[in-house]
């Protein structure tokens, strides 16, 4: 049922009429990533110390849903690369996201929350109980949090458990195919074997916490919501939910814009970044 999975999640983004920019002239998404973790793993009770005790763990999300969580279950987690010629034209521009960026975010967006629900029925119509935790009731963004703006299920988060990538110095998640994508996940009590972590630390992958010799993201941010001592949430929040879709909305059509000039012409916009010349970097097989 694994492989059964990535394919059916990659079928789904790859052949979809939906990822594609309106001009035709590329995919919003690259073949994505996939990862698994076990409902037992750690790592879901250390996020609601790390991110807040209202961080819920897939077998709360699980018994909230169907009134009991099962023994054992499964976090299927992906990760939706953004295209080479998306990344490209964000990478030209200094203050604003590109038009191709902005389309990515609302209407890739949207094919990644289709995504969940495919899968949620997908997953049912084998037998299996499953849910989207951001699609879920229950789901809800704190502005007020201990860490600033948080939700009660990360996705990034989730995917950190699943092997798919660590932490930068912009909060973002570094994976094999590098810092711009989207991500998403699914619960289900199918049980799965868990994806390796081929990593140690919440941040091995990001060249600043590595070694000191990376902040390029610090000098992308138009919003001056990064520095050296991280990421200024409530500075990157106005800037990208406020001023840009003010800004932009319109003439690019959509509503959310997104920014993603951290995420573009910087070491690992599309891949885990390597500290010197020669030096190799395990970017595991999720």
């Amino acid at each position: 049922m694994e492989q059964e999975i990535r394919a059916e999640i990659r079928r789904f983004i790859v052949d979809s009429p939906a990822n594609r920019l309106p001009d035709e002239s590329g995919p919003y998404f690259d073949e994505p990533l996939v990862g698994f973790a076990a409902f037992s793993d750690p790592l879901f009770s250390r996020f609601q110390e790390i991110i807040g005790p209202f961080h819920q763990p897939p077998g709360a999300l699980f018994e909230a849903t169907f009134g009991a969580a099962p023994a054992a279950g499964t976090v299927i987690c992906w990760i939706l690369p953004i295209a080479e010629e998306v990344r490209k034209s964000n990478r030209r521009q200094s203050q604003w996201p590109s038009r191709e960026w902005a389309l990515t975010r609302s209407h890739g967006e949207a094919l990644n929350r289709a995504l969940r629900e495919h899968l949620v029925g997908w997953l049912a119509a084998r037998g299996q109980r499953a849910l989207a935790p951001q699609l879920a009731p229950g789901w809800r963004e704190l502005a007020d949090s201990p860490v600033g703006i948080a939700s009660t299920w990360s996705e990034r988060h989730a995917a950190y458990a699943a092997g798919l990538g660590t932490f930068s110095l912009n909060d973002g998640l570094i994976t094999r195919r590098g810092i711009a994508h989207r991500c998403g996940s699914v619960l289900t009590d199918l049980v799965l074997p868990p994806t390796p972590r081929s990593y140690s630390g919440r941040a091995d992958h990001c060249l600043y916490h590595r070694d000191g010799s990376c902040a390029a993201c610090v000098a992308r941010c138009p919003a001056d919501a990064l520095s050296r001592e991280g990421h200024d949430k409530a500075k990157c929040r106005a800037y990208v939910y406020g001023a840009t879709p003010q800004m932009l909305g319109a003439v690019y059509g959509v509503t959310a814009t997104g920014c993603g000039l951290c995420q573009t012409k910087v070491p690992c916009e599309e891949r885990i970044p390597r500290s010197r010349p020669g030096e190799t970097v395990d970017p595991g097989k999720p």
